[in-house]
This record gives C-alpha cells, sequence and structure tokens, in this order.
C-alpha cells in the first residue's frame, strides 16, 4: 500500500473492523475497512464520519466507533522487563518475515502454486514501522501493537475485544439534519 505524502492518521478502526457507505446514506454499503486501519477524520455528519485512508481512498462510517489517535506516542516508563523488551518481538517479526519472503520466492519460482501459497501464509500478521527512533511492533501472540524507543515497548492500540466486550450492536448510522440542512 503506498502512503500520501503527510498523511497523519487521527482514528483507526475498531477492532472488529467497520461497515462503511459510499455516502452517509446506508442504502449505499461499499468495502468494510479492516480492522485497525488508521484513517483519517475529513468531516463529520451527525454520528457519520467522512474518513480518508493513507492510500487515498475514503468512506463513510459510523464515527461513534472510530478510536482516537493520541497526538503523541505513549510513553514508555519503568525499567525494561521481558515483556517490555522490543528484541524478542523484534526476533520473531524478522523470522515470521524471512519465512514469507521465502514462500513469495517459491511462489515466484513456480514451486508453489496459489492455494498452496495462501495456505502456507494463512494467519501470518506481521507488522514493524520504525521511522528514526520511534518503533511500532505487532505482537500477533497477544493481539496488539507496540510502540518504543528501541529501549521498551508499552501497548499503543489492541486488535482484541476487551473481556465481555461486544461489537456495536445496532442499526446503520442516520443523517442527522444540521442547522444547515433545515
Amino acid at each position: 500500500m503506498t502512503t500520501r505524502p503527510g498523511f497523519r492518521p487521527t482514528h483507526v478502526v475498531p477492532a472488529d473492523g467497520m461497515a462503511a457507505w459510499e455516502a452517509p446514506d446506508p442504502t449505499r454499503p461499499t468495502v468494510p475497512l479492516d480492522a485497525l486501519l488508521p484513517v483519517q477524520l475529513v468531516e463529520r455528519l451527525g454520528d457519520w464520519a467522512h474518513v480518508s485512508c493513507a492510500n487515498g481512498w475514503s468512506a463513510w462510517v459510523d464515527g461513534r466507533y472510530l478510536v482516537a489517535v493520541p497526538h503523541d506516542p505513549p510513553v514508555t516508563g519503568g525499567p525494561p522487563g521481558e515483556a517490555t523488551d522490543p528484541r524478542p518481538l523484534l526476533a520473531r517479526a524478522a523470522e515470521a518475515l524471512t519465512g514469507y519472503r521465502a514462500a513469495v520466492e517459491e511462489l515466484a519460482a513456480g514451486g508453489l502454486d496459489g492455494e498452496a501459497f495462501r495456505g502456507r501464509t494463512h494467519g501470518l500478521r506481521i507488522g514493524v514501522v520504525v521511522d528514526g527512533e520511534s518503533m511500532w511492533l505487532y505482537d500477533p501472540a497477544r493481539g496488539r501493537w507496540l510502540y518504543g524507543d528501541g529501549r521498551r515497548m508499552s501497548t499503543y492500540v489492541t486488535d482484541r475485544a476487551e473481556p465481555g466486550g461486544h461489537g456495536p450492536g445496532h442499526d446503520p448510522t442516520r443523517v442527522v439534519a444540521t442547522d444547515g440542512d433545515r
């Protein structure tokens, strides 16, 4: 995916993903948005939110369920421990990436067909973003993104449901007239 220059997410999609619409009209659904997809809020209309994705695609969603991204990454603190040490997670990510690359090479060389490639990579999730000293790593075992400064990590966002939590469980968003519409 190509990210637009200057794209700064303001929110992420909830852990269960979310329905999306072409317009603020529940009769015009489009492709749902993936869980934890970073988006930029462009406009609000009642409960509706018009969001833009890093690749330039945009959609209308139920803005009540967007998860706000903090302006600054979380502060890592306390002494480094095994749970916050980035090295084991970096090693697992490197291992998974090596495995994925080997599967891609084998697919490109004709040693795997599409079905075998899908089977070999099924369930694989890797996420690493490095921007100078800032680093975001995905921990697939715990379903969470961690932020770190190279020494310590702290949970940034999780893609697992809260214990006892449920999805939105409501009807699609409705258009709410603004003062200018009356």
